[in-house]
């Protein structure tokens, strides 16, 4: 199979995607969690209750219903099948998924925030239009709810579900400040790099992949087999969104062109450049170091052809192709993985079939 990058096609080694059969798993996974999800964001007091609203798409900024984008339903769907792979019905990862979707939604109205991000999903983001302290309160409210949400079912299952989600959550905080340290570092390490997006982005799917055994019964082994399916699986994809950082079109992405350069964030691509040693990357690391001593307002006043330029020195020094076979070994590794579980055939083919709609994604 073959994906490509504005005009680069790179092979790998992930088949084709079952886009029928994941769009079936997706639905599925939003027809069960929405209306848990709602009503527990109907526990808000006024206005936070509107404010949550407004950010899941379901009212406009009039407070009219809506019907907006609220994400593609993928950690829902990772939690019905978790709790499938351990043997129960779909119906008992519920709490799990909906657990799991309130702290990611915590975890971006945040970022939108530290970001300074103005758009989300084609639309104004909480801060922008409600204020940062709604922003504030609300993604905190929501992370409240989640652990809120599984400790009111009382058993045992329920105290260890929490427990990873409070892990989880606590990593995903720490990938979010070291991502925010490694922004005013002039090096960074492609360990360090690795460690905050498994952190930022591996921890939660992690915990998507694991969290709805648990609450089926499954015991730790099960559950730590499938968090490293989710670890992995969920390190492939920051890795193909490194890739779409830099080089993704803006059409299908949503996001400038070269948006994580004009941001100086040390994303995959960057790191492994500047650690591949040879003249483009000393050329690089020159270029870099002489950026940091910049404004943010000095840095938005480059070109299209200055930044087009730090994206080909990156790929002259094979930051590009290094992340490109990244993204593909993690995904090998996550699949892997999934041969320490023995779940039905069916949920094992549709939990490949999930990777590889996370992974080859529309570029």
């Amino acid at each position: 199979m073959s994906t490509t990058t504005r005009g680069e096609t790179v092979t790998s080694a992930i088949p084709a995607v079952d886009t029928a059969g994941v769009s079936a798993l997706l639905e599925r996974g939003r027809a069960l969690a929405a209306p848990v999800l709602r009503d527990a964001v109907g526990r808000l007091a006024p206005p936070m209750d509107a404010v949550a609203a407004y950010h899941f798409g379901w009212i406009d900024a009039e407070g009219r219903p809506a019907h907006g984008d609220s994400g593609k339903a993928v950690r829902p769907a990772l939690a019905l099948l978790s709790a499938e792979a351990a043997g129960a019905a779909p119906q008992a990862g519920v709490p799990g998924a909906v657990a799991v979707e309130l702290v990611h939604n915590f975890s971006l109205l945040h970022d939108d925030l530290m970001d300074g991000d103005e758009q989300r999903r084609g639309r104004e983001t909480v801060w922008k239009l409600h204020g940062p302290a709604q922003a504030i309160l609300v993604g905190d409210a929501l992370f409240a709810l989640a652990n809120e949400l599984l400790l009111e079912l009382g058993t045992v299952e329920a105290g260890r579900a929490t427990r990873r989600l409070t892990t989880a959550t606590r990593k995903l905080i720490d990938g979010q400040a070291q991502d925010i340290s490694y922004e005013h570092r002039e090096r960074v390490t492609v360990a360090e790099c690795l460690e905050m997006e498994g952190n930022k982005t591996g921890a939660l799917l992690a915990c998507a992949a694991s969290i709805g055994a648990v609450l089926g019964g499954a015991d730790d082994k099960t559950a730590d087999v499938l968090e490293a399916y989710g670890h992995h699986l969920g390190l492939a994809f920051q890795a193909v969104d490194d890739l779409l950082g830099i080089w993704g079109d803006p059409a299908s992405t949503g996001k400038q062109t070269w948006s994580d350069l004009r941001q100086r964030k040390k994303s995959l691509p960057v790191v492994a450049a500047l650690a591949a040693g040879g003249p483009a990357s000393e050329r690089l690391a020159g270029i870099l170091a002489a950026d940091a001593k910049l404004t943010d307002a000095q840095l938005a006043d480059f070109d299209e052809e200055e930044f087009a330029s730090r994206a080909a020195l990156i790929e002259e020094a094979g930051g590009r192709e290094w992340t490109s076979r990244e993204a593909r070994r993690q995904y090998a590794t996550a699949i892997e993985a999934l041969n320490g579980v023995d779940m039905p055939a069916q949920v094992r083919a549709q939990l490949v079939a999930l990777a590889d709609f996370v992974v080859v994604r529309k570029r």
